[in-house]
């Protein structure tokens, strides 16, 4: 009998500790996996919800909760105006910034009074006060030792409207800060490396912060402003950008314009050369140089450049302070790019701003065409309390490549039209074209205030820049045939016709023909809210 018991007693004994064993490596992998389900909890909650933005020093304190209704990529002009709109409307935005510090551009320094009126509307004038912005108030052209003021039509406008001129930097910081007041705007900086895309639609971005931390943030609608140098725009258009020309800037001290308060722009060889103030004691100069090649900097090409070629060609007034501005070496450039908007519709995100459309800066009017672009935004979106259908949402705001139309086209047109004419050039039909451009608008009344409030987008009607600019070749074509025309100057006539349409047509084609001159007949351009929207928001 004992050996029977004992027989049994041996294996139940073993059994037993064996069941102790792995009850207890049970349970220390049931815990053991509640602490990786609660890690991994904790993890996406600390990603999706990282930072508050600081209204004081944009820096980032621990996550709230919340989640975003709108990410923005970018907190330049267009993406600290966007946050402001929408922070105001009460959506709850994310924003992410490369550098939050100040930027130091030479570009972006003038705002047109079609811009400024933007601005107001979107409750952002008093971003250029306290930043010792000028007035603008028109131009002066100057061409072989003459010259013409062309003034805004600010006539039937408050007094306060005209243009702006200031350190593109100082104003940033401004929207910045404004756009941090509001509870609901997160401002970080980080940097965005990807979209993060499932299906089809974008549902956030990929980025680094600060520290260098690989996070993820996730809202109904991405909005891509990330400027020009965009890495992220192939995924949401077609680029086709073109770099005409290159800026080289400098900065003038101890000087005044001729004309105070306006932007001066010297008809030069080979090409335009621009003076405006940015505070009350800088003038910007911006020499443009053809192609993608510039002189070095380094070994002093530039310097020489700018002595040899440039400097007898700028008024007498700024002579002196221009060659001590080059003496001083603080010589900067910035490439001019061109990229007509392309996108091709994609649910959950959007384009806005230079990653989206870009125009030669010769007129200034990028600024405008990115606080007009938000407006139209802004209307789109706000009968809408709920961003989450990707689908409707994207067919919707299919509507806003239309309505940007008007002013973006026109803008863009006119800068493209105008970067041509203004350049020098051996043909001889080129030529007269740009003498006829510049007899144009120094005849005053409307041959003058039509093009200029084109310019300034005040009156941004696509078909009026059309007819002002075969108007002003036209023009030309009656200086070459009065007051008795010949076998050469009916060549140089004819030329100079098809010249001026070479230079418009492929510019108003890349604009779309369609949507510049007939955006009604667009289907989008009537497409309503999605009707459970307007039920929600009612």
């Amino acid at each position: 009998m004992t050996i029977v018991a004992h027989d049994y007693f041996l294996p139940a004994f073993f059994a037993s500790l064996l069941g102790v064993v792995l009850l207890r490596i049970l349970r220390h992998r049931t815990k053991k996996n509640i602490r990786n389900d609660h890690h991994k909890a904790s993890s996406a909650f600390e990603i999706r919800n990282d930072c508050v933005r600081s209204s004081t020093s944009g820096e980032c304190c621990p996550g709230d909760g919340t989640e975003s209704d709108v990410v923005i990529v970018g907190a330049g002009v267009a993406g600290a105006a966007l946050a402001h709109t929408l922070g105001k409307d009460g959506r709850r935005v994310h924003v992410i910034e490369r550098d939050l510090t100040e930027p130091d551009r030479i570009v972006g320094e003038l705002l047109q009074p079609g811009g400024y009126l933007k601005l107001i509307e979107l409750g952002l004038e008093d971003c250029v006060e306290e930043i010792d912005a000028q007035r603008v108030l028109g131009y002066a052209l100057f061409k072989d030792g003459r010259n013409t003021r062309l003034s805004y039509p600010l006539e039937n406008f408050h007094s306060d409207v005209a243009g702006r001129s200031f350190h593109n930097g100082r104003f940033i910081q401004r929207m910045r800060e404004k756009a941090a007041t509001f509870p609901n705007v997160r401002l970080e900086q980080g940097t965005v490396t990807s979209l993060l895309e499932e299906h089809g639609t974008i549902k956030g971005v990929l980025y680094k912060s600060k520290t260098g931390q690989e996070l993820r943030a996730y809202a109904p609608l991405t909005i891509v402003c990330d400027g020009c140098f965009s890495n992220l725009r192939r995924s949401l258009c077609n680029p086709k950008v073109d770099v005409p020309s290159c800026f080289v800037g400098l900065v003038l001290e101890k000087c005044q314009l001729p004309f105070p308060n306006h932007g001066h722009v010297i008809l030069g060889d080979p090409s335009p050369i621009l003076f405006y103030p940015i505070s009350s004691t800088e003038i910007r100069c911006l020499v443009d140089v053809p192609g993608q090649k510039v002189p070095s900097i380094g070994n002093g090409e530039m310097a020489n450049y700018l002595k040899t070629m440039v400097a007898p060609q700028i008024p007498p007034e700024l002579y002196d302070a221009f060659i001590a501005a080059i003496d001083k070496g603080n010589i900067r450039t910035m490439p001019n790019r061109s990229m007509p908007a392309a996108p091709h519709p994609t649910p959950g995100a959007l384009l806005m701003g230079d990653a989206f459309n870009m125009r030669h800066p010769l007129t200034g009017g990028g600024m405008t065409v990115a606080l007009s672009d938000i407006v139209v935004l802004h209307d789109l979106l706000k009968p809408l309390s709920d961003l989450n259908d990707a689908d409707s949402l994207c067919r919707y705001l299919e509507s806003f490549y239309t309505l940007r139309k008007p002013v973006a086209s026109t803008i863009n047109t006119l800068a493209g039209a105008l970067y041509k004419v203004f350049c020098a050039s051996s043909d001889q039909a080129r030529k007269e074209m740009c003498q006829a451009c510049f007899d144009y608008l120094s005849l005053g009344g409307v041959c003058s205030t039509g093009p200029v409030a084109l310019l300034s987008g005040l009156n941004p009607r696509p078909l009026s820049l059309v007819l002002h600019f075969f108007a002003v070749a036209i023009y030309g074509v009656g200086r070459l045939l009065l007051p008795f025309p010949s076998p050469k100057s009916l060549w140089i006539g004819a030329r100079l016709i098809l010249g001026a349409s070479a230079i418009i047509f492929p510019i108003i084609k890349a604009e779309g023909v369609r949507q510049m001159f007939f955006p009604a007949t667009v289907p989008a351009y009537y497409r309503a809210p999605p009707i459970n929207e307007i039920s929600n928001s009612a």
